[in-house]
């Protein structure tokens, strides 16, 4: 065999049918798109469209909830932690912030920071500085010897013009 003998498999490059080349191409004249209509003009989009009967989805009932003023919280496992302080990947000396728990691995999204939870058990001595955590998950901290600091959050623009119309209300009856 020679380079000059090499061949590709047959049927492995076809060439694109050009279409609207006359009648003898056999895709000549309408091209292939049948007899006028709007799907025989160009630019059409009509995906979900069913004529006058009302579209799947919209005859599908809404579901959920989505709430606009909910918080993103990355949510971390006391025992995930401790499985992460064995594998050496998170140093227990330090305090375990957000971005210390973002670098190692373990805090993935949560914009608006992390949640810490009970689940699984923690044997060394940790400190924290979250955004939230359970009761548990305090509980479990402390006994093992740790001590967990809640962030307050930065309230919602909402939440602090409500508390400003309050002070001024009471500002006002004295």
């Amino acid at each position: 065999m020679k380079l000059n003998d090499i061949r590709d498999n047959s049927g492995a490059r076809k060439d694109r049918i050009r279409i609207g080349r006359g009648i003898g191409s056999g895709k000549g004249k309408t091209g292939g798109r049948g007899q006028k209509g709007q799907k025989a003009r160009s630019g059409v989009a009509i995906k979900g469209f069913e004529g006058g009967q009302m579209p799947l989805h919209m005859r599908l009932p809404k579901r959920g909830f989505n709430n606009p003023f909910g918080k993103d919280f990355a949510e971390v496992n006391l025992g995930m932690v401790q499985k992460f302080i064995d594998a050496k990947k998170l140093d227990a000396k330090g305090v375990l912030d957000h971005e210390a728990l973002k670098a190692a691995g373990l805090a993935r999204g949560g914009k608006d920071g992390v949640r810490l939870l009970g689940k699984g058990e923690l044997k060394t001595k940790v400190s924290f500085k979250v955004a939230g955590a359970s009761k548990g998950a305090i509980e479990a901290v402390e006994k093992a010897g740790g001590k967990v600091e809640v962030i307050a959050a930065d309230k919602p623009e909402h939440e602090k013009k409500a508390a400003r119309a309050e002070a001024n209300k009471a500002k006002k009856a004295k």
